[in-house]
């Protein structure tokens, strides 16, 4: 892609675009050995990806609670949800982590259940 097209593309992106494409950029500078990006993994298979947590939600059933959190790495989202945990310190909106576990493929979207995780510093 040459210079004129690359500006191009960018003048006429959206917001989202652009801040997708950041995001991706910066993942990708981390060197995160081993890691895909969402969009491209597949259901059934173990993933590895880098991303940062948009939103968390507790769901307080009596049996079994579990906390869900969306994971967003500017090519796709993936729901990660550790069942019988009400809280876990510093999963949080707007962190950046790791996970690594099995995609679901039982679902209309992409879940994770009880995957490991590792939670990367606080940009400052």
């Amino acid at each position: 892609m040459n210079a004129i097209t690359r500006a191009y593309r960018s003048l006429t992106a959206t917001t989202a675009q652009l801040e997708s494409r950041e995001l991706r950029d910066q993942f990708a500078q981390m060197n995160e050995p081993a890691t895909q990006q969402i969009a491209q993994c597949e259901p059934g298979t173990q993933i590895e990806v880098v991303g940062t947590v948009r939103s968390v939600i507790f769901h307080p059933q009596i049996k079994t609670p579990s906390l869900e959190a969306e994971l967003y790495d500017g090519s796709g989202v993936v729901t990660v949800i550790w069942m019988g945990r009400r809280t876990i310190p510093g999963i949080v909106a707007g962190r950046t982590m790791r996970i690594c576990g099995r995609l679901t493929c039982n679902t209309d979207r992409r879940v994770v259940f009880n995957p490991r995780y590792e939670l990367r510093p606080l940009s400052r």
